[in-house]
């Protein structure tokens, strides 16, 4: 497939695709985005990320320059241009471009691009592999549900779990509130039930979030969308997280004390399984 990206109204190879420099994402990061995956040539949940990002716009007072039907319409020429067969759809927001200035341009002009990147999918459900994750303090912004472009915090804690050789870190607050990763949505087996932090301005409902809440629903595992600490998260049986680009990731380890038995637990089989029924239902081969 070609890697390509699409700004306004214009196909490019995305490694000569470029913006003005005063664009004011690249200045201030004011904007916003959305990720989709690609599998077999489909977007995955496609129209819930555009109304995200369409939200996410709203809250920070972009207007938002097409319809949804129109940018539909863009991502699915770029996909058949990219001749794209498993990837993701990278989507970005700004205010537009204009003097640099913290204030609002008198004459809001946004500029949204898309691109599209090949990502080999993991090959399945038996092929997911559990990893391991360190804690740290969450240090962003008040209004996480905004999937902002301003991304510094996740960025550098990211890059401690890397160094940690760690997949994610998971982040908490004051009174080790335990809210979500750099990247995804926090699950936890505790006790008789599974937890994630409830929908707030601390947490960026993820997507992929949804879709696991749904499963555990249609299993009939008991599940909570409800706070809980680190010390909680200590006492899993069982950690997964979700995101688009993640999936439904396992945990086997966090801050290098075993997650349950140090594998898949049978809620996180469970999940993945019906996580790539899901896939295969929407996703369908020609």
């Amino acid at each position: 497939m070609r890697n390509l990206a699409w700004i306004h109204g214009s196909v490019y190879n995305l490694a000569e695709a470029n913006i003005p420099l005063e664009d004011r994402g690249y200045l201030l990061g004011d904007g916003v985005y959305e990720i989709t995956r690609v599998y077999n040539k489909t977007p995955f949940y496609l129209s819930d990320h555009l109304e995200r990002i369409k939200r996410s716009a709203g809250e920070i007072g972009i207007p938002f320059p097409y319809s949804i039907a129109e940018i539909k319409a863009i991502i699915t020429d770029l996909l058949e241009q990219s001749e794209c067969i498993e990837g993701y759809i990278y989507i970005q927001l700004t205010r537009g471009s204009a003097p640099r200035d913290h204030l609002f341009p008198v004459e809001q002009k946004p500029s949204m691009v898309f691109y599209v990147r090949e990502l080999a999918s993991p090959g399945g459900a038996d092929a997911v592999e559990p990893g391991k994750c360190i804690t740290l303090p969450d240090e962003r912004w008040l209004n996480c549900y905004i999937k902002s472009t301003n991304l510094l915090p996740n960025v550098l804690a990211r890059q401690k779990a890397a160094e940690a050789e760690a997949v994610e870190a998971i982040l908490y607050r004051s009174g080790g509130i335990v809210t979500e990763a750099t990247r995804s949505n926090v699950f936890a087996v505790i006790g008789d039930k599974v937890r994630t932090h409830p929908e707030s301005k601390l947490i960026l409902s993820g997507i992929t979030r949804r879709i696991a809440l749904d499963i555990l629903e249609e299993l009939g595992i008991p599940t909570a969308e409800e706070a809980f600490t680190i010390e909680d998260l200590a006492g899993a049986t069982e950690v997964f997280l979700t995101s688009t680009t993640m999936e439904i990731k396992p945990v086997c380890a966090v801050d290098q004390k075993p997650v349950g038995n140090n594998k898949t637990g049978p809620v996180g089989k469970s999940v993945i399984k019906a996580f790539w029924g899901k896939i295969a239902e929407n996703c369908s081969k020609e």
